[in-house]
């Protein structure tokens, strides 16, 4: 019964170690989040004004498009600042009077605090 019972915790353990490697492996990096930014702006671009005739929708998304690397070199990335937890990490971005909380884990973000209300006016920056 000894031997089961350290097999198993062994085992448990190894599992435990492969998680938090995949975690830290999975761990986002900066420029991920930024490419996440960059995607939740798109998004509320789409969803601005689907009233608009849509020539004049093509040339909102033609205006973000060329500025939105630009936006988020200028704006977000010198503006936020990562915190590294190795297994996972925590962004905040200060830009536009808004303050953003992401958490990146496994190759995700999820949006703590401020992310709708900035994107919307970081958007507006596009034009």
């Amino acid at each position: 019964m000894g031997d089961d019972m350290s097999l198993l915790r062994l085992a448990s353990i190894v599992l435990v170690l492969g998680v938090a490697v995949g975690l830290a492996l999975s761990n986002p990096t900066m420029d991920d989040y930024l490419q996440f930014v960059e995607s939740e702006l798109g998004k509320a671009i789409d969803r601005m004004d689907r009233s608009a005739p849509s020539r004049e929708q093509q040339f909102i998304r033609q205006i973000f498009q060329s500025q939105s690397k630009k936006i988020l070199q200028e704006v977000v990335r010198p503006h936020t600042m990562r915190q590294n937890w190795g297994l996972a990490s925590r962004y905040v971005t200060q830009a536009v009077s808004t303050k953003i909380v992401v958490i990146g884990v496994a190759g995700h973000f999820i949006p703590i605090e401020g992310v709708e209300e900035a994107t919307i006016k970081i958007g507006q920056l596009a034009f």
